[in-house]
């Protein structure tokens, strides 16, 4: 396999179920324009108990397993970022979210807009709200199945859009501010310029060092802040700490004191406005009109 013009890291914990669907994602032929061979993913798992079944044929995927596991992924992260092969590097701190279809694409596009391009994408749940509400009124794995066999997302993956909402840290929609990115790439050199993940979140699931990782990237002098538009990961419910379980020692008190405790001041969503970078089709017109409708009125 000759050098890929891209490498993804992908985290994953107890993810049997999800991860198997997320790496189809990422891989051609649902992902467009690019070849497998293009695409280096990496995938490290962070001490699940039961390792997922990958198949054989993906042969662009690495299962790495971390030697010294613990309940925030932030080494491992940094284990992965270590061991990329392309210029070009993306990171998935949760391994259950599925990709859009032109994801790599254009990401690959917008990273030659500049030499320091920070690549931001959206996030979305699937279901009818963010998963922090329906899961209280019963949303599951089952009911989750359904949802998904009601779209042919296999072949047309943007049917996805069809059937999911904004997450949390992207309810501001396309033009508001975000807070994190699911699916964050940048050129290796950002990468070891801002330092990998910050390896003082150690609270379960990480914490805030998503957010934290997102912001620094934005801040990066001299850089290029791009968000895509029309793509994006789809959250699967799988027990996630910030998303699907409530925690006494996972709240989000517990993280804002983290934060604080690391970077001495709270937490606040990235105020640069970013270059908006990709394409629209006729699925995205539900939550391209309520982002209009959140900015604009």
């Amino acid at each position: 396999m000759n050098k890929p013009k891209l490498s993804i890291v992908v985290i994953s914990y107890n993810m049997t179920r999800e991860l198997p669907r997320t790496l189809f994602t990422l891989r051609h032929p649902y992902q467009k324009n690019i070849d497998n061979n293009d695409i280096e993913i990496l995938v490290v798992d962070n001490g699940s108990s039961e390792p997922a079944v990958i198949s054989e044929d993906w042969h662009n995927v690495q299962y790495l397993n971390f030697q010294n596991p613990t309940h925030s992924p932030v080494a491992a992260i940094n284990y992965g970022l270590a061991r990329a092969k392309a210029e070009l590097v993306g990171v998935m701190i949760d391994g259950a979210r599925m990709a859009s279809p032109n994801l790599l694409n254009y990401a690959i596009l917008a990273n030659k807009l500049n030499d320091r391009s920070v690549i931001s994408s959206m996030a979305y749940h699937l279901g009818a709200e963010a998963q922090m509400q329906s899961v209280l009124k019963g949303y599951n794995q089952l009911e989750e199945d359904k949802l998904l066999a009601s779209v042919p997302w296999q072949t047309d993956g943007y049917r996805l859009f069809d059937i999911s909402v904004f997450a949390g840290s992207s309810s501001q929609g396309w033009f508001g501010a975000t807070a994190e990115s699911n699916a964050l790439f940048m050129p290796t050199t950002l990468w070891h310029e801002l330092g990998g993940f910050e390896t003082k979140f150690q609270t379960p699931g990480g914490g805030l060092a998503n957010l934290d990782t997102y912001l620094r990237a934005t801040e990066l002098p001299n850089s290029l802040y791009v968000k895509l538009i029309g793509e994006g990961t789809f959250h699967q419910i799988h027990g996630g700490i910030a998303t699907n379980q409530r925690r006494e020692d996972a709240s989000g008190q517990i993280f804002a004191e983290e934060y604080q405790k690391i970077r001495n001041k709270p937490f606040k969503r990235p105020t640069r406005e970013a270059l908006l970078f990709g394409q629209v089709n006729p699925h995205h017109k539900k939550l391209l009109l309520e982002s209009i409708s959140k900015r604009f009125t």
